[in-house]
């Protein structure tokens, strides 16, 4: 078969074939009497078998020793393509996603084009000022889109950083929510706790729901800054998980000021009270037992009682007036005292 024959049956050009010749890849097997290439059956396999090993991205070089070296190995060439091939996935998909992100600021000539390049490079700088920098820009409505700060504000390590991309997502719109969802569901506690207090600042329903359901998560500490928050936006159901925090004393003082905001309301009050006085009960068979939590845990409970308006927070302060721990009795006779009840 002559050579543009075999150039038409195998899809390689005929200057290729010339090529694979000139390296000693594929040698015709004969010549007509008019000196032009003649390919045998074999010749024609041999082609299919280095463009199917260039397919793996295998040099030429590479093929002619698979084909031509009885003590060739391909295992250790196998991975090599692998470690390459992997690393040139994942250089292009992090090209991708800038180029994604440089579309999702909409930028209206190449100045703008290259403002938000300079502000995505500057939010992935090892300089902790540089990042934070580019997330109050970004505050300030620089083009930097709602998916390159959320990602920046889950793996952000710094706190006044952290504190400047949460910032910049609460301005970013109704988009940062969801891209900081996922955040939530990661393996990693650090990463939970930075999705749900980046959630915490952005007012919107879209992030109360998703507070709520970080209430019922497993993570405590997701729990508590989901309480905290909720707590602020007058949500009742987080009275539970506030109650929980004095009790455990994290973030305790936080949690009785978002209790006191959500005793505003009667109804509130009431159950709020109810709540910390059937702790209080928890809390002292935990002294009697000896338990070394027990006597902290009912301070810091009587404190937080102290905040709560009602009738039903007032009879349980009368009780404790007369505690056996003199600390829980004097703050219940003092705010007593203080709403003329004594």
């Amino acid at each position: 078969m002559l050579i543009g024959d075999v150039a038409r049956r195998s899809g390689v050009s005929a200057r290729m074939l010339r090529h694979y010749e000139s390296l000693g890849l594929v040698r015709p097997s004969t010549r007509t009497d008019s000196g032009y290439r003649e390919y045998s059956d074999e010749n024609i396999r041999r082609i299919f078998h280095i463009e199917s090993l260039r397919s793996l991205g295998l040099s030429l070089s590479d093929v002619g020793r698979a084909l031509d070296d009885p003590g060739f190995v391909p295992s250790e060439l196998v991975d090599d393509l692998i470690r390459r091939t992997t690393d040139r996935i994942a250089a292009e998909t992090e090209l991708l996603t800038r180029l994604r992100r440089i579309g999702a600021a909409e930028p209206a000539g190449w100045e703008e084009v290259l403002r938000t390049v300079a502000l995505l490079q500057a939010l992935e700088s090892g300089s902790a000022g540089a990042r934070q920098r580019a997330a109050l820009s970004a505050a300030e409505g620089a083009p930097v889109p709602a998916e390159a700060l959320a990602e920046a504000a889950l793996g952000e390590s710094d706190p006044n950083v952290a504190g400047a991309l949460r910032w910049a997502l609460a301005q970013a719109g109704e988009e940062a929510p969801a891209l900081l969802a996922k955040g939530l569901g990661s393996p990693s506690a650090e990463v939970r706790e930075r999705a749900v207090r980046s959630i915490a600042e952005i007012p919107t329903a879209e992030a109360t729901a998703l507070l709520r359901d970080a209430l019922a998560g497993p993570d405590p500490v997701v729990r508590g800054h989901a309480a905290l928050a909720l707590g602020t936006r007058g949500v009742a159901d987080a009275v539970p998980t506030l109650i929980d925090m004095i009790v455990e004393g994290r973030n305790d003082a936080d949690a009785a000021d978002a209790l006191s905001g959500l005793a505003g309301d009667p109804a509130s009050a009431d159950r709020i009270a109810t709540g910390l006085v059937a702790r209080l009960a928890g809390a002292a068979a935990a002294a009697a037992a000896g338990t070394a939590a027990g006597p902290p845990a009912r301070r810091r409970l009587a404190q937080a009682l102290a905040d709560i308006p009602g009738s039903t927070a007032t009879r349980a302060l009368e009780e404790l007036s007369s505690d056996e721990d003199r600390a829980v009795a004097l703050t219940a006779t003092y705010v007593l005292e203080l709403r003329g009840a004594r």
